[in-house]
């Protein structure tokens, strides 16, 4: 009897995550790494709904012999899903993350987006539409900068596309053009969503002038229902037309848009803001930390990928104020360009970074409303900029 029993315990001994840990210390580095984005997102409030189920996931991928994600299943030399691996050594996460290799996820997330999003500062100004696609320069910039550090084409593009500041988005077109980045690309890419308000102001002071900044708008005109009505269904049709690969994120999102403008779908809607929303966030959430393991993480690519990621966002801030320059200066003085800077599609945040740096000038401004327009401008401009990538780029 004692022989068996000091033999389970030496089994159960040999097995215990605290003995295997040191088989490969990188599990505990990332362990640590995990702490520090719970702590970034609970402490500090860094985009908690996804950095917080991002961070656990992290922590749950690399504990020793839990066995909940197997890279090998997703990450093969056909570079597909290994169904037969899956049906034999899934693990709880490997079933989840199947909702982000299939793209399912990232579209779900875009009609909840669209069922919260009013649409009407852009329709009341087309002129955003123009704020938010030069807010994608950052994009292609970052592309071309990663291909110069030696990235492949499909893996520039992922990285390319932090510079939409858009998280759902960035994972859609990952998890299609370079998986084996999907952990780097998606904790930079919220990473730097979340930083907005520190990493914008000095490049919106830098481009622009005090007088510029204290630019009071005229008020917005009023927005009919059926413009708002209208408006998901030209968009779905005009931008699937143009670039078929980016009907998965703009069809949701205008979908969930069309929940809302229509007023006969409140059920739909709420569901859509609410429930829906937050199921998909913690699984979307968790599974993408999952990807996150110490050998696909600790390496020179994702200190590159961070510094690159960063690059493609500031390149954005800036190519949205030039922009709003620009604009200022043909209208006569009539537009402040502290709103191209929200052309990034982190909604509502870096709308509301233009305000308070154009409040900060001018206490008496308001120009949240105007941020608006090229801020929802920027959610379809970073899609269809994935489109475009998707398009011409090679697929796993």
């Amino acid at each position: 009897m004692f022989e068996i029993f000091s033999q389970a315990v030496e089994t159960l001994a040999s097995k215990s995550g605290f003995v295997t840990i040191f088989q490969d210390p990188r599990q505990l580095v990332m362990i640590l790494v995990s702490f520090v984005l719970l702590y970034l997102a609970i402490g500090r409030g860094f985009e908690p709904l996804l950095l917080l189920p991002i961070a656990f996931g992290m922590l749950l991928t690399n504990i020793p012999g839990a066995g909940l994600y197997h890279t090998e299943i997703f990450i093969n030399e056909t570079q597909h899903i290994d169904w037969e691996l899956l049906s034999t050594s899934g693990g709880l996460l490997d079933y989840l993350y199947l909702g982000v290799k299939l793209g399912i996820y990232p579209p779900l997330i875009f009609l909840g987006v669209g069922a919260m999003t009013d649409f009407g500062p852009l329709i009341a100004n087309p002129k955003s539409f123009i704020m938010g696609a030069a807010a994608q320069l950052g994009i292609f910039i970052a592309f071309c900068g990663a291909l110069l550090l030696g990235f492949s084409p499909s893996e520039a593009g992922s990285i390319g596309i932090i510079g939409g500041a858009d998280g759902p988005t960035a994972i859609f077109t990952t998890t299609q053009l370079a998986p084996w980045l999907l952990g780097s690309i998606a904790i930079a890419a919220y990473s730097y969503m979340a930083l907005v308000p520190i990493i914008q102001p000095p490049i919106m002071k830098a481009l622009t002038t005090p007088k510029a900044r204290a630019v009071r708008m005229e008020q917005l005109r009023p927005v009919s229902k059926l413009e708002k009505i209208v408006f998901p269904i030209l968009v779905t049709i005009v931008v699937s037309f143009l670039v078929p690969d980016t009907t998965p994120l703009i069809g949701m999102l205008m979908l969930g848009n069309l929940f809302k403008e229509s007023g006969v779908a409140d059920r739909l809607c709420k569901t859509a803001q609410n429930e829906l929303m937050n199921i998909v966030t913690i699984f979307l959430g968790v599974t993408v930390g999952a990807t996150a393991t110490g050998a696909n993480f600790l390496t020179w690519s994702t200190i590159k990928i961070v510094v690159m990621g960063l690059a493609a966002f500031c390149f954005g801030t800036m190519g949205g104020v030039l922009l709003g320059d620009l604009m200022y200066v043909l209208s006569g003085g009539k537009i402040n360009p502290l709103i191209g800077s929200a052309g990034v599609s982190a909604v509502p945040m870096a709308a509301r970074v233009s305000q308070k740096v154009g409040q900060k000038e001018n206490p008496s401004n308001f120009l949240l409303m105007h941020a608006m327009g090229p801020n929802v401008a920027g959610v379809i401009g970073s899609a269809v900029a994935a489109g475009v990538l998707l398009s011409i780029l090679p697929h796993v």
